[in-house]
């Protein structure tokens, strides 16, 4: 266990200020297995996996100046899932644990408070879980085939603070708060319970689209959600542009073997006159900012504008109940300046020992406008999406696009029909069909 209160990441201060009604600040990570999850298994796998993460045996406390994080003695129990998706986990004044592990018949699923990690940080810790899991009911070794050796204090270490640079920072967080972008509207849930929506595709599929477009599959991915967004755009509102928010995992750029929050953020603007009905329309703007922004002295900038925050004087002698304000203002404002967040998680590896009892990994987010999660393992692609509203038009045009390409998906969701109910456990397959 970590044995003294450490301070929160950069990424990680603005987020206590802002979880707030639906947009609890909670991401899920799933792993869906070929066979049932034993669950007194994964409650062995998961005290074993703790002792390697012990900074995550942490609750949230608000000093006088800043939140920091503190050890707690509290051990965490697996659970079958029964909690809406993305459900709340931080409670002011609480000293609870700031993650919970769950089940649900071949899914074993992990949820974090985004004070504790990133979506790389939290995979490291559900994919080392898994894979002790998976060893002890199978009795497999994977001795001399592990990815991820590195030790607890590694796995802790702040990378913000290690690799800020002072007078290196850009604009970004100001550019964000003062631009204006198109918001996508729907109706909200009465109880602001979370609507997940999942789609599997072939990745093998999406790799020889985005060939034959001679791009990426993040940067096709990203050009689809834009024309999505914009098929499903009033015409009046073509003079407002799309912006979509891509974190980017740090570590690709910076040597750091960290699991805490290490990620910047770029911005992809699109304007809709630029649009005639085409992919290719979309395509050059998208890859033209993928390349600006990804260098890596803009991405050192971005790393530093996040940084520079703590290094603030001024700042950090503001008191924390005023920082809770201005931040939450700060972050209306920025939702104001963003349509969508696309995040891909990548391609997961696991074990070749464990890797055949595995079936796709899934990723979902909380957040005030639509966010996009994308994990890919072997040959699926995973695309999540968690929200308050009760409808899922663009997603459901975006999965139309890849369709018209010759790409079918099998889409989940927990909403409510009238021909069945919906599942206590806020599975993301309470129906499942293919578009």
């Amino acid at each position: 266990m970590a044995n003294k209160w450490y301070k929160l990441d950069n990424a990680a201060t603005m987020i206590p200020s802002t979880a707030r009604g639906a947009n609890t600040r909670v991401f899920r990570l799933s792993c869906t297995l070929k066979e049932d999850v034993d669950p007194y298994k994964l409650q062995e796998a998961l005290d074993k996996t703790v002792q390697e993460f012990p900074h995550l045996n942490v609750s949230l406390r608000k000093g006088l100046f800043w939140y920091y994080l503190d050890p707690v003695r509290t051990k965490a129990k697996v659970e079958e899932d029964h909690l809406p998706i993305c459900a709340p986990i931080y409670f002011p004044g609480r000293r609870n644990l700031l993650y919970r592990v769950s089940y649900y018949g071949k899914r074993i699923n992990l949820e974090m408070f985004h004070v504790l990690a990133d979506g790389t940080g939290g995979l490291a810790f559900l994919g080392k879980m898994v894979t002790n899991y998976l060893c002890s009911v199978h009795g497999i070794e994977t001795a001399g085939e592990e990815h991820d050796r590195s030790s607890a204090e590694a796995k802790n270490e702040d990378a913000f603070r290690h690799f800020y640079e002072k007078a290196k920072g850009n604009k970004q967080l100001g550019d964000i708060t003062t631009r204006k972008a198109y918001q996508i509207h729907g109706t909200a849930d009465e109880n602001l319970q979370v609507h997940v929506l999942e789609g599997i595709v072939s990745a093998g599929e999406c790799l020889e689209l985005a060939h034959r477009y001679k791009t990426t599959v993040g940067v096709l991915l990203t050009a689809l959600l834009v024309q999505a967004i914009l098929d499903d755009m009033p015409v009046a509102d073509y003079k407002t542009p799309v912006v979509l928010q891509v974190p980017v995992n740090l570590r690709q750029y910076f040597h750091s073997e960290t699991t805490r929050n290490f990620f910047g953020v770029i911005l992809v603007k699109f304007d809709p006159a630029d649009y005639n009905g085409t992919l290719e329309s979309i395509l050059p703007h998208i890859e033209k900012s993928f390349e600006k922004q990804l260098q890596q002295e803009r991405i050192r900038q971005t790393m530093n504008s996040y940084s520079g925050l703590e290094h603030n004087l001024a700042i950090s002698m503001v008191p924390v109940f005023i920082k809770d304000l201005v931040i939450s203002g700060y972050s209306a404002q920025a939702t104001k300046g963003t349509t969508a967040t696309i995040s891909n998680l990548g391609k997961i590896r696991m074990p070749d020992s464990v890797y055949t009892y595995v079936d796709y990994f899934s990723a979902f987010m909380t957040a005030r406008n639509l966010q996009v999660c994308i994990a890919t393992y072997a040959d699926k692609l995973v695309v999540g999406t968690a929200s308050a509203f009760t409808d899922h038009r663009v997603m459901h045009r975006f999965f139309r696009r890849l369709k018209d390409h010759g790409i079918e998906a099998l889409i989940s969701t927990n909403d409510f029909d009238e021909r069945e109910k919906q599942p206590e456990s806020g599975s993301a397959h309470a129906a499942s069909k293919k578009k």
